[in-house]
């Protein structure tokens, strides 16, 4: 059963003076350096998936000014992590990835409400020569609007505190503060990062000590380091089988195809793209230009507007044909087949964006296993709005390169 792409950075860095590039690892890999268990049912993950893809789509459709219905700016479903380190002296901590975020916060004792279990002992700031919390004065305390959908608050000793929740319920509470952050020995620290300090933290995230955010925004893990290493970044999501790679700084743009980064009225931390048409072998399916599009990391399962998904599904149905049997549908996908995602005769599904890329899915990307013997179609529906997931972005690479408001595709990224 797969996992959606929590995946595992170890600290086996390559560097140079323009960037820095991790390791990242798919969680079931046997080369993950912490395995994380095959035990979740997988209709859990696609449960909390949908979760946080109507968190989105309020954040998508939903003016900046409205109070949104569905609490903060990520969800508990399963994210890549990486390994960080706080403090001085520097203590590592497994955190959530997430570009739909902006916030990164760390559990903290003495934990006044809650902490959940987490891989590492939790991080103290009394350990800590370097650490410090944020007077209700400063700026970063009135970013926490922008960075979590929620105001800041002010305690009585007037330190600022933060709320982040999301839409199924989980919640991080506590104050915001500032320490030193590294990467890795060989590259210089960050003093004076900016993180929440949670107090009380309920919700679905595993065993992680938090979540770092990659969003545009002032206050997250990307816009914090760009300084040093240059407005963009890129990944590439594994397979179990292969290793991928979270890089901050720079890259070869010459190996990408381009689509331009557009504009959100709704919510500017997100990033926006253009999907121009999905092609299904020789069938074209045009999107609605007024119809928003996103990429999300932290999205499992790539949503497209109800017309559009309808059209895709019975171009795939009708390519497909009776060469392999019909199965029941499963959760969230009402499209099956009886076979693995490598048996079904999957027919080319191809994303045609903004500029002219083209993202050319194999059947790997297009078809899910769910469980033995059977796999789905790997989309679903939403009310006017794409949001392209991290299973049609498997191993591509893809850059974010904000200072030059674009997006790169790149095949080949990882197995």
């Amino acid at each position: 059963m797969f996992l959606p792409y929590t995946a595992i950075i170890n600290l086996q860095l390559q560097h140079n003076s323009s960037g820095i590039r991790l390791p990242l690892h798919h969680p079931q890999s046997p080369c993950s350096p912490s395995p994380l268990s095959s035990d979740l049912p997988f209709s859990d993950i696609l449960h909390h998936d949908s979760t946080r893809v109507n968190s989105l789509l309020h954040r998508v459709t939903t003016s900046a000014a409205s109070i949104p219905l569905f609490k903060g700016t990520a969800l508990g479903t399963s994210n890549y992590v990486t390994r960080i380190n706080i403090g001085t002296p520097s203590k590592p901590y497994t955190v959530e990835i997430d570009t739909g975020s902006s916030l990164p916060w760390l559990q903290c004792l003495p934990c006044k409400r809650y902490c959940h279990r987490q891989l590492d002992p939790i991080f103290n700031p009394a350990a800590s020569s370097t650490y410090r919390t944020i007077p209700c004065s400063a700026a970063y305390c009135s970013a926490l609007l922008s960075a979590t959908l929620y105001p800041s608050g002010c305690d009585s000793s007037h330190t600022c505190t933060y709320e982040a929740g999301y839409g199924d319920g989980s919640l991080s509470f506590g104050y915001l503060s500032q320490d030193t952050l590294s990467l890795s020995r060989s590259v210089a620290a960050f003093p004076k990062f900016i993180f929440g300090c949670g107090q009380n933290n309920k919700g679905l995230y595993g065993e992680s000590a938090g979540i770092f955010g990659l969003a545009k925004n002032s206050i997250s893990l990307f816009s914090q380091i760009s300084p040093k290493f240059g407005s963009s970044f890129s990944y590439c999501l594994s397979s179990r089988s292969a290793t991928g790679y979270l890089s901050f700084g720079g890259y070869n743009p010459g190996k990408f195809v381009f689509t331009p980064m557009t504009k959100s009225s709704a919510d500017e931390s997100l990033y926006s793209l253009k999907l121009s048409s999905i092609a299904v072998e020789t069938q074209s399916i045009t999107v609605s230009e007024e119809s928003p599009s996103i990429i999300d990391s932290g999205t499992v399962i790539t949503r497209l507007p109800e017309e559009v998904y309808s059209a895709v599904r019975a171009a795939v149905v009708r390519a497909i044909g009776g060469k392999v049997a019909r199965a029941p549908a499963y959760s969230l996908f009402d499209t099956c087949y009886k076979g693995s995602a490598a048996e079904v005769p999957t027919p080319e599904v191809a994303f045609v964006f903004g500029g002219g890329a083209v993202l050319r899915l194999p059947g790997s990307n297009v078809m899910f296993d769910v469980h033995s013997g059977v796999s789905c179609l790997a989309f679903a529906a939403a009310k006017g709005v794409t949001i392209i997931g991290n299973w049609q972005q498997k191993t591509f690479d893809v850059v974010y390169d904000v200072g030059k408001g674009r997006i790169g595709f790149a095949g080949g990224g990882c197995g």
